[in-house]
């Protein structure tokens, strides 16, 4: 599997409210398993007041089938707590989100979470993705982006989200603006030269085909 290595500048992060539970299992089995939604699907959610966003369902099977995924504390890559390649976590699309169970380890931050989360101390995740292909739809007061295929990068626990990076997002939808500023200017180029032809013939007295 391709690693898990992306640029700062590749990398936006959301946080998606949905409730986490903890599951009890016999120690031969493994613990405590934490289970929840790291992303809902076709779920409208606004981003710093730029833009309302939304992850289409599908979004993530491309990626699920062919990177690893970690779970981390925080956003830190040096506390783990789970790991798709490793049977540690287990994620995957269903017809609500992203759906994810994680094996908490028997470290201080799996003792941690598995107290936190059943007391309600954290109760969002968070995840990083990169978009792959998105839509915009600029018809209403505020763009809408609709990303219809992402890389996932890790889910998080976290109870201080960090509000959504936007950065990404801004050059996404400038870019878009500028494609098609260029799309018009080149049809409007289009249209002024036939139109130039056709008076051109027209001052020739010839008839265009």
């Amino acid at each position: 599997m391709e690693p898990n290595k992306p640029t700062t500048d590749q990398r936006e992060r959301r946080q998606v409210d949905a409730s986490l539970e903890i599951r009890a299992v016999g120690e031969d089995e493994g613990g405590q398993v934490a289970k929840g939604y790291a992303c809902l699907f076709d779920n409208e959610t606004d981003i710093g007041g730029y833009w309302r966003e939304k992850f289409a369902p599908g979004a993530f099977a491309k990626s699920l089938g062919e990177r690893d995924v970690v779970a981390l504390h925080s956003h830190d890559g040096g506390r783990p707590v789970g790991r798709k390649s490793r049977g540690t976590l287990r994620i995957a699309e269903d017809q609500r989100g992203l759906a994810f169970e994680n094996d908490l380890p028997d470290t201080q931050d799996g003792r941690d979470l598995s107290v936190q989360i059943d007391r309600g101390d954290i109760e969002a995740m968070s995840f990083a993705f990169r978009a792959v292909k998105e839509e915009w739809d600029e018809t209403g007061d505020t763009p809408l982006r609709t990303v219809l295929e992402a890389e996932l990068y890790e889910i998080t626990y976290t109870a201080f989200p960090a509000y959504p990076d936007t950065s990404v997002g801004k050059r996404s939808l400038e870019h878009s603006r500028q494609e098609r500023r260029e799309h018009n200017k080149a049809g409007a180029c289009t249209r002024i030269s036939a139109r130039r032809a056709r008076q051109a013939h027209a001052e020739r007295g010839i008839r265009p085909e």
